[in-house]
């Protein structure tokens, strides 16, 4: 695989992300648009990133927190909205390990963490 920017990674990361939390929340039986995007962001958001970013970190390989790190680090083209700078870059490094493993096809581990990152959002907001 070509050697990709954190920048990179988190652009088609953030893309996977996102989708697999729609199909979650299809799967669910939530239909409605409207209801559909604000649950979306409940598990997307740059705050819930970071925060699954915590709750994950320890149960990442070197080289997953190398790229992670390669995201998290990666500089800034623009400023975030609703989060803080710190929150942000976890976002851009988890959106980057996330981009990482799927482009190198390693299903089960993005599958995983993808898993883990759902169960933990459902937790924090008293979904089990």
């Amino acid at each position: 695989m070509i050697q990709l920017n954190g920048q990179a990674l988190a652009y088609i990361g953030d893309a996977v992300f996102e989708l697999q939390i729609r199909e979650y929340l299809l799967s669910n039986q939530l239909t409605r648009v409207n209801d559909l995007h604000k649950e979306a962001i409940k598990y997307t958001s740059a705050v819930s990133q970071a925060k699954i970013v915590d709750y994950i970190l320890e149960s990442l390989s070197e080289e997953e927190i190398d790229i992670y790190k390669r995201g998290r680090n990666a500089k800034e083209t623009h400023k975030p909205k609703n989060a803080s700078l710190n929150e942000y870059r976890k976002a851009t490094g988890l959106e980057s390990l996330i981009g990482y493993l799927y482009l190198n096809k390693n299903d089960s581990r993005l599958t995983e963490i993808i898993k883990k990152s759902i169960e933990y959002i459902n937790e924090e907001n008293g979904r089990i």
